[in-house]
């Protein structure tokens, strides 16, 4: 009998991509209790901390901050509207654009989730340094992927 075995390049635990897909879950359960007190999901946060930090945007440009398309998005967006967190408007200088922005709910859940970066770091059981150091070499390996993602023709 042929015995079968799988190469080392093929476990599931020498995949980068896995590894980052369930560090990103359990970090996103972190998350929960302290979303739950905003009353908004974690996608519905996101959205929150880019408008937090630019006041305004087009949904195009959230959708580029948070790597979304706009098929995505916009259910997001109707979903944040209909809760009173933001508007959604169409630009006076060019109507195809829509301009999104906080209400004066969305900026005071700003206060409330103060404390949440903290409580995330905390939970990760990494020193300063290392929490540092580690979201510094995140930010770059997206940064290269990104990049490597955006030159290279897509192949299927």
């Amino acid at each position: 009998m042929d015995e079968k075995t799988t190469t080392p390049e093929l476990l599931l635990d020498n995949q980068l991509c896995f590894t980052i897909y369930a560090c990103s879950r359990e970090i996103t359960k972190l998350y929960q209790p302290y979303l739950d007190t905003l009353g908004v999901t974690y996608s519905q946060y996101l959205v929150l901390l880019v408008l937090w930090e630019k006041k305004q945007c087009t949904v195009k440009e959230l959708g580029a901050e948070l790597y979304l398309d706009s098929g995505t998005l916009t259910p997001l967006l109707k979903r944040l509207q209909a809760a009173g967190l933001i508007n959604r408007d169409r630009s006076l200088e060019d109507e195809r654009k829509v301009l999104i922005t906080l209400t004066d709910t969305g900026w005071a859940l700003q206060e409330k989730a103060r404390e949440i970066p903290g409580k995330i770091a905390e939970g990760t059981m990494l020193s300063e340094e290392e929490f540092g150091a580690l979201l510094c070499q995140f930010k770059d390996l997206l940064g290269r992927v990104h990049q490597a993602n955006f030159k290279s023709p897509s192949k299927v």
